[in-house]
């Protein structure tokens, strides 16, 4: 069983609501569709989550170069151990908002804040 979020490039949405329409579209026309190169934007993303996940889990997890098989013009669509994803989906959410980034929780249909526990 896995966790997954979305993280994505663009206007911050008011609510979970306009957050899930702009994550279909997103998901339709970047993951479903024909994949795009990431933007530099994105391969930032994914370059930093690697190595905050790596200093989190031990270094079990994996490089950002396998982030990057999920990860398609201004879109990274995350999966991580369930057993894991309090913790790295927190930092995911905190790198997002930290560089500008939308991060959304497909499964809970509902923005990821930040949250300083």
């Amino acid at each position: 069983m896995s966790y997954d979020l979305a993280v994505w490039e663009g206007v911050q949405p008011s609510n979970d609501g306009e957050g899930g329409v702009v994550y279909d579209q997103l998901y339709e026309k970047y993951m479903a569709g024909e994949e795009v190169a990431p933007t530099p934007g994105i391969l930032a993303y994914a370059e930093a989550l690697a190595e905050r996940w790596a200093v989190l889990t031990d270094n079990q997890t994996s490089g950002w170069e396998s982030l990057l098989d999920d990860a398609s013009g201004p879109m990274i669509y995350l999966t991580m151990p369930y057993g894991l994803a309090g913790e790295l989906s927190a930092e995911a959410a905190r790198l997002a908002a930290e560089q500008g980034l939308v991060c959304y929780d497909p499964q809970e249909e509902h923005l990821r804040p930040v949250h300083n526990d």
